[in-house]
């Protein structure tokens, strides 16, 4: 019997032991430079304890957690931020790529977390956000 689309099975077996794993959700520490967050995981689990499977996207959970804690200890913006920042600044994705010099599609890059911006776009999105009457200057030069 197919299962619906998006929807996953409660379980499956372990692919290294055959054993029943079942989806659920375990605490999950992230660290970076010494700080620690920890998130809830999805995944497939065996009873007891042990290492789980994860599918799909399960991992994105980590991805956010580890983006969070880069922005707190680097200030390098979450994809959310960098979100925010360009809305308050009421500039579509091309229109931000094209004011930053930084092409088409990097603003939509940043922000589904597939990069990071350089340093200096990093920099230049903090100065806007503090200071957004500054963009009209930019779109002038």
């Amino acid at each position: 019997m197919a299962t619906k689309v998006g929807t996953l099975p409660k379980t499956m077996p372990s692919p290294e032991t055959g054993e029943t794993l079942t989806r659920g959700v375990r605490p999950f520490k992230v660290a970076y430079k010494g700080k620690t967050i920890t998130v809830d995981l999805p995944g497939y689990y065996p009873k007891g304890g042990g290492d789980g499977v994860h599918v799909g996207n399960d991992m994105s959970v980590v991805d956010r957690a580890l983006r969070m804690l880069k922005e707190k200890v680097d200030g390098i913006p979450a994809p959310e931020t960098i979100r925010k920042v360009r809305t308050k600044l009421r500039l579509s994705q091309r229109r931000a790529g094209a004011l930053f010099r930084v092409g088409p599609n990097a603003f939509d890059k940043y922000e589904r977390g597939l990069i990071e911006p350089s340093g200096p776009t990093v920099q230049l999105i903090t100065i806007l956000d503090r200071h957004p009457e500054l963009v009209k200057e930019l779109e002038g030069a």
